[in-house]
Order: structure tokens, then sequence, then C-alpha cells
């Protein structure tokens, strides 16, 4: 499963541990403040109205204050709130084999969704911090780390923890970002593009003149499929999503269009490839993998990696588990042998130990940035204090790319919207 899609998702090459704040915030929990996350107009999220305590005096003085969004329980979106916390001594002071990283940009993906409800198992029990990709600069780097330096700019990807503006991790879980990517666009690439490649290559060996189905063609692991499938010759791309996000799929290159609001997709996909397709790309789980699986042509691969059905709303729907569950694909492998067929599983969190594995992707995938042929599509940017309004973004299905978060909100003559 990618970070974006997954009940149980996501994110160079993250330890089997979870980032850890500041080091010096840790002997200092005392230095907390707790700030209600607010939703659209400014207001406060329901259940974060409270006042913020004070930063206690005893150690105002001790090092800099820094935001971080804070999962309280499981939820609906009042559980993130925003703390303020407070460094006892002037400067980080990362251990051996880690750095200490200025966050300036995280992404929001799928999986922080199903975390917030409680059904993503690979997140700590709150209160914890969330976020599994962030970009920002070395402030300080630990012994025995020769890169990257201190004031590098870095891709971070960890298992949770990265919703804070400043964290402290191991120097491998970094990528120095490319000249010429932004923050925002460094926050959108790991996670989105790390699952799309393997998806697409490693398990669907994508080749020329094949043809792939895309569900949430819109969204950031879609998108990032979307243009990794244009590196291969004559790809037909048949994307599922909302009728009025079909233009901007057209410009990232989606072939065929589907409102899967509107229309049934198996059916749409048939009347243009009657045989099917080579290739389905898979985040919904339940039924739409048993129509999926019969969507392909012999030699057809399927990859599941997320299970976005389970979504239904804010908290978690016991009904839509029972259903996704009852709804499940099931298939032996006689079935397989006889139908010329492969069914593949992915999630990105269960590779966090695969540091060689996961750097070559990314190299890849630095390359083929860095020669124009694929970029992050930012939908939209938000301050920490609208961590709620971002959700909703997500969770209603209104973007298109990625959603970000960024601890202190941009100068306001800056759009919301990031333009690509």
């Amino acid at each position: 499963m990618s970070g974006e899609e997954t009940a149980g998702e996501d994110a160079g090459a993250p330890q089997p541990s979870t980032v850890a704040p500041p080091a010096e915030q840790q002997q200092n929990e005392a230095a907390v403040a707790e700030a209600p996350a607010t939703g659209e107009e400014g207001k406060a999220a329901a259940g974060t109205s409270e006042e913020a305590p004070a930063v206690s005096t005893s150690t105002a003085a001790a090092g800099r204050q820094y935001r971080a969004l804070v999962l309280t329980g499981f939820g609906g979106y009042e559980k993130v709130k925003m703390q303020i916390r407070q460094l006892p001594q002037a400067e980080p002071s990362p251990g051996a084999g880690q750095i200490c990283v200025q966050v300036r940009a995280c992404g929001l993906n799928f999986a922080d969704l199903l975390a917030r409800q409680g059904v993503y198992d690979r997140l700590p029990s709150p209160p914890v911090s969330p976020g599994m990709e962030a970009a920002g600069i070395v402030l300080a780097v630990g012994e025995g780390v020769s890169s990257p330096k201190v004031g590098d700019k870095v891709m971070i990807m960890a298992r949770s923890g990265l919703w804070q503006e400043i964290v402290t991790v191991q120097a491998n879980q970094t990528f120095l970002m490319p000249e010429g990517m932004s923050f925002e666009e460094a926050a959108a690439f790991l996670v989105n593009y790390i699952t799309a490649y393997m998806v697409l290559f490693d398990f669907g060996n994508l080749r020329p003149d094949q043809s792939v189905l895309v569900h949430m063609a819109a969204g950031g692991v879609g998108t990032a499929a979307v243009q990794l499938c244009k590196t291969v010759e004559n790809v037909t791309i048949f994307g599922t999503a909302s009728a009025s996000k079909h233009e901007a799929l057209k410009e990232n290159g989606v072939t065929h269009p589907i409102d899967y609001r509107a229309a049934d997709y198996v059916a749409e996909v048939r009347k243009i490839s009657p045989k099917g397709v080579d290739v389905v790309l898979d985040p919904l789980g339940g039924s739409d993998t048993t129509k999926g699986f019969h969507l392909l042509k012999p030699m057809g691969k399927l990859v599941s990696y997320g299970v976005a059905n389970l979504l239904t709303g804010q908290r978690k729907n016991l009904m839509a588990m029972a259903k996704t569950w009852w709804n499940q694909f099931s298939i032996n492998a006689l079935q397989l042998l006889h139908l010329n067929k492969a069914v593949c599983g992915y999630h990105l969190g269960y590779l966090e130990e695969e540091v060689e594995l996961l750097t070559a992707v990314v190299t890849k995938l630095i390359a083929l940035y860095n020669q124009g042929k694929i970029k992050p599509k930012v939908d939209s940017v938000w301050p920490f204090e609208q961590v709620v309004d971002a959700m909703k973004q997500m969770q209603e299905k209104k973007n298109v790319g990625k959603v970000v978060l960024v601890p202190e909100a941009p100068p306001k003559d800056e759009n919301k919207k990031i333009e690509n």
C-alpha cells in the first residue's frame, strides 16, 4: 500500500522506528502549549476551541519554539491538534547517525486519514505526530553523518512523526532534493512516486503498446502513475475520476478519463478495449479488486496497494469495513494458473528496511525529474493551523494532485492553489 491509499499505508529508506521529535524536546514535555487546528474562516475545529496554556516560563529562554500537529485520539477531524513546543537547548543536537531538519513542507497522504480513524496499522498509539513525508533544511548532523550536510535541502520519509516544524531522523531516511525542486514539490515526491514506480514497473512490468487502468487518477499516486506511464512508448491510460477533473487528467496524459460516479468503469473500458487491459492499479479494495481482475487480458497483472473503500466519513465506519471485507477478492493458485493472470500486493510501509531497494528507486525517479519527464502536481498548500481544511480537501476528493501542509501560512499575496 502507498501512503496515500492504504488502510494499513506508508514511507530515504525508513527505519523500523518512527521519527522522534528533537531529542531535547523529549526532556521538556512541560514546555508544550496546545493550540487549536482551525478550519475554514479561521474558526477552531470542533473540540479544539479550548485556550492553549502558556509555555512554561522556566524554559521560555532555553530554545526556539516550533509547531507540531498531534493526533490526540482516533476519530474525526477534531482529533488532530496543533501544539507549540520548545527546545530546552539553544540548538538541536541529534544523536549518532541522525540529523535534525527544519521542516518547510509536509505531505498529506490517504493513510493519514485512515490513521486518524484508527484503521492504519503502521501508526503508533496516540498521542502521536502523524506524517510520512516532508522536506526541509538540515539544521544539525550527528556523529558519523557525512551526508547530508548542514544547510542541505532534503526530502524525508518515515513511518510517522513528520508533521512537525523540527524533526530528528536517521540520515538514511533522507534524500537530497534535486536542483530547482520546491519544498512543496519535494513533500509530494517520495511516497507517491515510489509507490507508482514500483507498482507499474517492478510488479506491473509495463512495456510499450500496453494498457493500464489507474483508479483515483487525479490523486497523488494516480497523478504520479500517469506521468510514469508516459515515459513508456504508446501506453493507453484509462483513468477514473469525477467529471470535473477530466480536463486535468487529459492534461496530465490520461488517454480515456472515466467518470466512475456516472458510469460503470468496467463497461467503459470494454467499449474501447474489449479484451480489457494489461495492468490494473487497485487502491480501492473490496468488490473493485474483483472487477479489476476480470478486466485483465491474458498475462495481465493486478496490483493491490490500498483499501480506500474503507474511508466513507470522518470516523471509522464499521459497516463499510464489513462490506469491504465481505467483498474482498479471493482466488487460489490453480485458478490463477488456468487464467494466466497475476495478482500482486504492495505496501510501501513494509519495505522500510529495504534501504538499497528504495534508494535505487529514488535515484531513478530523481533522474526522471531532472530530465523533465515527471513533476509533482501540488493541489493546494495549507498551514498547520488549517489542517482540518486540508484533510477535508482530500477526504472529500476535491484535490487534483497532492495536498501539502506547511508549518507557517504562506504570504497573503500567494494563492493557496499552487500551479505547476
